[in-house]
């Protein structure tokens, strides 16, 4: 017997083969309507683009950002059957849209400006069969931004190694940084809810930087390698943050990104390790001579950082196959991608661009995102390209947000049953 989630994937399928065969499609109607995971503010970013490729083609398109429970919302579009025709996410929505016959494969080699778009980021937008189901639009990598008023004010170093980064943080947490004489400040600040598994996305780059990893590939089978000694003593500095040293702000386990952002411009927390796309709006509320932006100090296993980005989705179902795939080429376009930059102004939607074109510190002017491409180039990995990584992620998150809030846990032992459960879910995907 299938199990219930083959089943819901095969109705979905259903779902799309009947609408293919229907009347006419809303989107030639009324032409092409877009999705993207965006804040309010990031928005008004990609509605300068959508204007100027309608300028440019004459196709309309009806755009709808959304950001609070966005995967939800495809699921209810996917059952309703009114899926848009394009839809731009981060690589989270590869696996669960492949899977449910969501999204449609795409020819590499048939996009124009495919050429100039930067070869490593069409990774990004690769399935574990090796077939490309999105076109990359843009690409990031995380970096660890430090408090420089406080640092210089302790008269502490740039930390290079995470042995320095511990110190560092201790020194904020105790060392009265910002001069108040309260004890009101903390060391790092942490989103390490689960939700969307957010433990799991902050945790990763430590994860490797520590010379462990999630799981290991070899010929296209997956072990777990979260049990590995490695891995092990990774999750256990991790966990130190938490209990021994406490330098991780309160409440940590239940943040999310937006609620987090504020300890680190309101002068709570002083080492946030995050995305670039906080640069503008950090600038404009912290101040852009307060802090600083520098590569993740090594662990034993070097500087790892998750690199990944945004792709864009050409979903199926829709009747107008052309202008979606006349829309991505206008994105990664050099005028698209420029555009989505937003110049040096906050919330970008193009971060590093794909396009290779596209000079990022040319067109900024900020000397920091020539350490942002750095980063990715040097240091930028991948979430394991599994066929599905969300239930693994998620999997993950929750047993690392356990551990983290469990001071007494045997880390050992919780990462065995995790590397147990990652094999079954491994096997369900036949990845395994």
């Amino acid at each position: 017997m299938p199990a219930p989630r083959r089943i819901i994937a095969g109705l979905t399928l259903l779902l799309f083969a009947t609408t293919a065969c229907g009347s006419e499609s809303k989107s030639e109607a009324t032409g092409l309507e877009l999705w993207t995971r965006s804040t309010p503010a990031s928005a008004e970013v990609y509605k300068k683009v959508i204007a100027a490729y309608t300028a440019k083609t004459g196709v309309k398109v009806t755009y709808v950002p959304i950001y609070e429970n966005f995967e939800n919302k495809i699921q209810e579009a996917a059952a309703a059957r009114d899926l848009p025709d394009v839809v731009i996410n981060d690589v989270s929505l590869l696996g669960t849209g492949l899977s449910q016959g969501l999204i449609t494969p795409v020819d590499r080699t048939g996009i124009a400006g495919s050429g100039d778009t930067l070869d490593r980021a069409w990774n990004q937008a690769r399935a574990a069969d090796g077939k490309y189901y999105g076109v990359p639009f843009s690409t990031q990598a995380v970096a660890t931004f430090i408090r420089k008023d406080w640092r210089e004010k302790l008269g502490k170093d740039v930390p290079r190694t995470w042995a320095e980064l511990d110190a560092l943080a201790r020194a904020f947490q105790n060392d009265d940084p910002d001069g108040n004489g309260k004890d009101d400040t903390y060391g790092m600040l942490v989103p390490a809810s689960t939700e969307r598994g957010y433990t799991a996305w902050w945790a990763s780059s430590y994860l490797w930087q520590g010379g462990g990893d999630f799981l290991t590939e070899s010929g296209g089978r997956f072990t777990p390698a979260i049990d590995q000694p490695r891995s092990v003593e990774a999750v256990k500095w991790m966990q130190n943050l938490f209990c021994k040293d406490k330098v991780v702000v309160p409440g940590a386990l239940t943040l999310i990104t937006d609620d987090a952002h504020p300890f680190f411009e309101t002068g709570k927390a002083g080492v946030y390790l995050t995305g670039p796309w906080m640069m503008g709006r950090f600038d404009k509320s912290l101040g852009k001579d307060k802090y600083e932006v520098i590569p993740s100090p090594a662990g034993p296993g070097g500087q790892g950082v998750l690199g990944e980005g945004e792709n864009i989705y050409l979903m199926a179902g829709s009747k107008l196959q052309p202008q979606q795939k006349q829309l991505a080429e206008f994105l990664i376009s050099a005028e698209g991608q420029r555009i989505g930059m937003n110049t040096n102004q906050p919330n970008p939607v193009v971060r590093l661009p794909v396009n290779t074109t596209v000079d990022v510190v040319a067109e900024r002017k900020d000397e920091r995102w020539a350490t942002i491409k750095e980063i990715y180039r040097d240091n930028g990995r991948l979430f394991p390209q599994v066929p599905n990584w969300t239930p693994l992620r998620q999997q993950a998150s929750e047993t690392l947000n356990s551990i983290f809030a469990n001071c007494g846990a045997d880390v050992q032992a919780e990462l065995t049953k995790l590397a147990g459960s990652f094999k079954t879910e491994l096997a369900k995907q036949k990845a395994g």
